[in-house]
């Protein structure tokens, strides 16, 4: 008798959104997309936690990346090593981020998109600019909370310093949003933050006196001022790039012409 009284009956239709409902916020908040105050997903932020507490600074020896990843994955995220891994790989590759955040030792692949080498291979350690993303964490600037299995604890997000995420873009697809932020120049970014607090009601127009545009580590030529506006004013608008190019006589009459900066991710 008891065990038909455990028997529920549930509208599928209520069943599928509750699920759904939990399973988007997850990925939204935790995993598919940058937290705006600084710029990094969990596992980006994760890493550069691990591996500042392991004392892996821009000062110090470089250390193989598989124990980093070990530390991350037995500490702080709980997935699989090579999401981890690939994410550290991205962190650390300069015709990605604008002012990469681990310097890395090895084959961390390539701008044609040669994967990297495995991590058992590879020596990693933080940036000299990522230790300002983490720089007075022990100050009590920003919370912590216990890690997965309560033995730890790990900042919901970095001080950070700096604007990381414009300085370094994001992209990220999760339900129902997506994120595609292309990356700036630090100095620029810089300047029209200290506009920003000194003009509290600053126009996009007077912010775009400093920052001219999106800044991209492989460089290129940007088309069109007018969707760059429209980008910084509403979040949505394309940003055409075309590559740097000059043309060379070479023998027999004939020219060719050399691509010196290609788009962005191309």
């Amino acid at each position: 008798m008891s065990q038909i009284q455990d028997i529920q009956e549930l509208n599928l239709e209520d069943v599928m959104g509750d699920r759904f409902g939990r399973y988007s916020k997850y990925i939204i908040q935790d995993r598919a997309l940058p937290d705006i105050r600084d710029g990094l997903k969990p596992v980006q932020r994760r890493i550069l936690y691990a591996m500042s507490i392991d004392g892996n600074t821009s000062d110090k020896q470089f250390r193989k990346s598989a124990k980093t990843v070990g530390n991350v994955i037995g500490n702080f995220h709980p997935h699989g090593d090579s999401s981890v891994y690939e994410a550290m790989v991205r962190m650390s590759q300069d015709w990605k981020l604008r002012d990469v955040l681990i310097e890395m030792h090895g084959n961390n692949g390539s701008m044609d998109g040669d994967p990297a080498a495995a991590m058992r291979y590879t020596e990693a350690r933080l940036s000299k600019i990522s230790e300002e993303l983490l720089r007075d964490l022990d100050k009590q600037t920003v919370e912590f909370v216990l890690n997965f299995d309560d033995t730890e604890e790990e900042p919901t997000v970095l001080p950070a310093r700096y604007p990381n995420l414009l300085v370094n873009g994001a992209t990220g697809i999760s339900a129902g949003y997506a994120t595609e932020i292309p990356t700036h120049n630090l100095g620029e970014v810089i300047d029209a933050t200290i506009h920003a607090i000194d003009h509290p009601k600053a126009t996009v127009k007077e912010l775009m006196q400093f920052v001219k545009g999106p800044d991209f580590p492989t460089g290129g030529i940007i088309q069109g001022i007018e969707e760059l506006e429209q980008a910084y004013e509403t979040g949505r608008g394309k940003v055409v790039i075309r590559s740097k190019t000059k043309i060379e006589s070479i023998k027999g009459g004939k020219s060719q012409i050399i691509i010196s900066e290609i788009p962005y991710e191309v």
